[in-house]
């Protein structure tokens, strides 16, 4: 466990924002910060997080003895170096090596979406599951793994990263829509579809022109039957995403992020669309809202120094 006398960091890094928190030895948040990300400039990004470290260690006085940093993306094992959709300054550059470099102390790595769900795991929505699984829904579609409340991170720390299972062919063309590319590089990713992007790229698809899942949620609560079309296809193609997960894993209860998991809806609706693709004796899993919201990824980061991991 955390060691009651010294202070733990966890720093969220994403698209937008870097956020720090520093933890107790419960994992009581007892200070944080935010701060912009820079914006396609690799040193300015490391700056950034020496900066948010040197703030913390001043305001608190008892600087943390390690540090757990949620990554965007995922990190080739062979080089070091990252891939990062959210934050392209991180891609190509070895970016855990050189913020060991910086920061001087003990860091601990994790992917943003693996540290959603085992915050969730510890003290949140899962806490007391045997298994959990993470399910994020915002721009993008990815989560995390835990078994016994420890991450499982996997031989390439993937684990997780079920917004790359592909869509099958048949469940596009029941609905008719078209085969897309990913900027994972592949095509069909399940991401693509039921991300909060995807419900806009459905109705648009339909014809509409939603800029976002809340446009299309507005729209459909108004009687549009366009947005409402849309959501039953997203709900489907999210259903047997799902069923999957459920198939492969079988964990005990799924969590939901992401700005999707404030979709009330969603609750009520989806265990009868992920019923509807598995077959008869599979119970679905419950499915609950998180209990720490945006602030899971930072204060799993913090979590990656006293959990051990199934790597």
């Amino acid at each position: 466990m955390i060691d009651a006398t010294r202070t733990c960091y966890g720093i969220d890094i994403g698209g937008t924002k870097i956020e720090l928190v520093a933890c107790d030895a419960t994992l009581q948040v007892t200070w944080r910060k935010r701060v912009a990300t820079p914006q396609g400039d690799y040193p300015a990004f490391l700056q950034a997080v020496k900066h948010l470290v040197h703030d913390a260690d001043q305001a608190r006085g008892n600087p943390a003895v390690a540090i757990g940093i949620a990554l965007p993306g995922v990190r080739d094992r062979r080089s070091g170096r990252q891939l990062s959709a959210n934050v392209p300054a991180l891609t190509g550059q070895a970016v855990a090596q050189d913020l060991r470099d910086l920061l001087q102390r003990p860091l601990h790595f994790g992917n943003d979406l693996q540290c959603f769900a085992l915050s969730e795991a510890h003290g949140g929505a899962a806490d007391g599951y045997a298994s959990m699984f993470g399910a994020i829904l915002g721009t993008g579609a990815g989560g995390g793994y835990c078994v016994q409340g420890r991450l499982v991170s996997g031989f390439n720390g993937l684990a997780g990263e079920w917004g790359h299972w592909s869509v099958p062919a048949g469940l596009l063309q029941r609905h008719q829509l078209p085969l897309l590319e990913c900027g994972c590089g592949l095509r069909g990713c399940v991401e693509r579809y039921v991300s909060g992007s995807g419900v806009a790229m459905i109705e648009r698809h339909l014809g509409g022109v939603a800029r976002n899942a809340s446009d299309v949620i507005t729209l459909a609560d108004a009687g549009d039957a366009r947005a409402r079309q849309a959501l039953d296809i997203h709900r489907d193609l999210l259903g047997h995403s799902f069923a999957a997960l459920v198939l492969a894993l079988d964990p005990h209860v799924i969590v939901l992020g992401g700005g999707l998991s404030q979709y009330a809806p969603l609750y009520e609706q989806l265990p009868a669309a992920i019923a509807a693709h598995l077959f008869d004796g599979v119970e679905v899993p419950p499915i609950v809202p998180p209990r720490f919201g945006d602030a899971g990824g930072a204060r799993g980061a913090a979590l990656l120094v006293s959990q051990p991991v199934f790597s």
